[in-house]
């Protein structure tokens, strides 16, 4: 005897399935095949003028129903860890997913149709009443508070400020890039020329040197030493050089020509 199910009611095999073991209140993990295949296969032949794409679902479901109860009439096959498979066991586990699935989705329209009847209404609140601020209470924030207090909060922000402050680098000043020409020093050296015919190299320097004026007051030297206007000695290793001013400082020609700040 056939059972009056409309096809429309269910979404699909599982959906049938599903239908079927509820209805006759069967334990989903021991499905009796024989009689849910039998059940099944009724309701395929029952609609089996149906729309053939919406069948041929229920078609592959009745194929692998087929198959499990051949199965389960067949001696039951071993897995590697000499345990006994169960043929239902595949279909168990997606009757199982797609009925948790279902649930959510009910669970979900259910939301939605309690939101259907919340509605919101845009606030009325008087601009005044927004811009409204409490007044301060000075003396309530100072309940408490004593002079010894406040020096201890102070003394802990000051020691949090120090913990953040690198102790090298909050020495450093501004660094400033100090402009110093060979050419610069050519012409430096020869007023020193003017004046005398023997110097140190330790004269030309007065106060606080910096390293990059030293430096350049050296190459101008050799400098001038390569073209034959003066002649250096040095008696011992770190002694101060002596200059001695082998050409008159009227003769020096094109000091401020030097090849290497050209390029």
């Amino acid at each position: 005897m056939g059972i009056p199910i409309k096809l429309e009611v269910f979404e699909g095999p599982l959906d049938l399935l599903l239908h079927l073991i509820d209805k006759n209140k069967i334990d989903i993990y021991d499905i009796p095949i024989v009689e849910i295949t039998d059940q099944y296969m009724e309701y395929i032949n029952a609609y089996e003028k149906a729309n053939l794409n919406i069948i041929s679902e229920f078609m592959v479901m009745a194929a692998t129903l087929l198959s499990i109860k051949c199965k389960m009439l067949l001696p039951k096959e071993v897995n590697e860890d000499g345990k006994e498979e169960d043929p239902r066991q595949e279909l168990v586990e997606k009757l199982m997913e797609y009925k948790m699935y279902k649930f959510m989705s009910m669970e979900l329209k259910e939301k939605l149709k309690e939101q259907g009847n919340v509605f919101f209404k845009k606030p009325t609140i008087p601009k005044e009443v927004l811009q409204y601020k409490e007044p301060i209470d000075t003396m309530a924030l100072l309940e408490g508070i004593s002079i010894e207090k406040l020096h201890s909060i102070y003394r802990s922000i000051i020691k949090k400020q120090d913990l953040r402050t690198d102790p090298l680098r909050s020495q450093f000043g501004q660094i400033q890039r100090e402009e110093v020409s060979v050419s610069d020093k050519f012409i430096e050296l020869k007023e020193v020329a003017d004046k005398k015919s023997f110097f140190t190299f330790s004269s030309l320097f007065k106060g606080n040197c910096t390293r990059v004026n030293f430096v350049v007051t050296f190459l101008a030297i050799l400098e001038l030493v390569k073209m034959g206007y003066v002649a250096i000695d040095q008696e011992d290793l770190f002694e101060d050089i002596k200059i001695k001013v082998m050409v008159p400082s009227s003769e020096w020609k094109h000091l401020t020509e030097y090849p290497e700040e050209e390029q």
